[in-house]
């Protein structure tokens, strides 16, 4: 099986822990070469945030699970790339 170089979760949290928190926590999993959290959205007892996790070997179970300590839920999987090389996307006429 093709090792997870990319993942892009849609990711709904409490306000606390903060995204630093929770961006060092996912940094420091072995295969995590690193991590980005964007908050897009705010309510008034939860953030939607957008995490961004690349590396040579998620460990896509250890990351669902980190996310899951801190309170938070995976919404959906937005992308993911797998393999030896990490392909461009390429946009088309229909993009």
């Amino acid at each position: 099986m093709g090792k997870i170089r990319i993942l892009v979760l849609d990711v709904l949290k409490p306000h606390e822990p903060s995204i630093l928190n929770i961006a060092q926590s996912l940094s420091d999993l072995e295969g995590i070469e690193g991590a980005d959290i964007d908050v897009y959205e705010i309510d008034s007892k939860v953030e939607n945030v957008k995490i961004t996790l690349q590396g040579k070997d998620i460990p896509f179970g250890i990351v669902k699970k980190n996310i899951e300590d801190f309170g938070a839920i995976i919404h959906s999987i937005d992308k993911v790339s797998c393999g030896s090389v990490i392909v461009d996307e390429v946009h088309t006429q229909q993009d």
